[in-house]
């Protein structure tokens, strides 16, 4: 198996077991056995369990942003970029319930941890919104009060609790579109210029 194959086939391991089992209570022979490789395998490519989880946030996320990056840069009206980033980051997180998990039980979970890493991925993601508000603010669409740093979070947590009720399975009879324009028309009657 290539490198690249193995790696990646490590890393979509350790989202499922992450996800199941929590970051403090995985192990990483639980990871060598979800990626079907045996557990000195995984020091050949990552140092320790925390390795795999930044990498997890390295990959997934990353991924994330280039394929949001590549939506808004078609857009340039904020009150669409705001619906595009929705409903993807909406999108991703129905389809991939592992990494919804991941991202909103692990990351505040190992908080302390991630703060000590520098590149943080998750927090780029998360300015996207931030960059989407200035925008709007600056074409004078967004009203000029609102600070882009709380917008982003208060955005990003109506996402996360939506991401959380489907992952625990509550039943939803509604799509992801009309989540997506729900939230997002919500915000935006909040942020737009009387």
């Amino acid at each position: 198996m290539k490198t690249i194959d193995k790696h990646a086939k490590i890393i979509r391991a350790a989202t499922k077991v992450f996800a199941k089992k929590g970051f403090f209570n995985a192990r990483i022979s639980d990871i060598a056995k979800e990626a079907k490789v045996a557990d000195g395998t995984i020091y050949l490519y990552f140092n320790n369990k925390f390795d795999i989880l930044v990498s997890v946030f390295e990959q997934e996320i990353g991924r994330l942003i280039e394929q949001t990056n590549a939506l808004l840069e078609k857009e340039n009206d904020p009150r669409k970029m705001l619906e595009i980033f929705i409903t993807k980051h909406l999108t991703e997180m129905k389809k991939n319930k592992n990494l919804a998990e991941v991202i909103q039980i692990e990351l505040r979970q190992t908080n302390k941890l991630v703060k000590d890493y520098r590149n943080n991925k998750y927090s780029i993601y998360v300015d996207i919104l931030s960059s989407i508000i200035k925008k709007g603010q600056e074409q004078k669409i967004f009203r000029d009060d609102i600070l882009p740093g709380i917008a982003k979070r208060a955005i990003f947590g109506a996402l996360d609790e939506i991401a959380r009720i489907w992952n625990i399975n509550i039943e939803s009879n509604y799509t992801v579109e009309e989540t997506a324009k729900q939230v997002t028309d919500i915000f935006q009657l909040g942020v737009l210029r009387p």
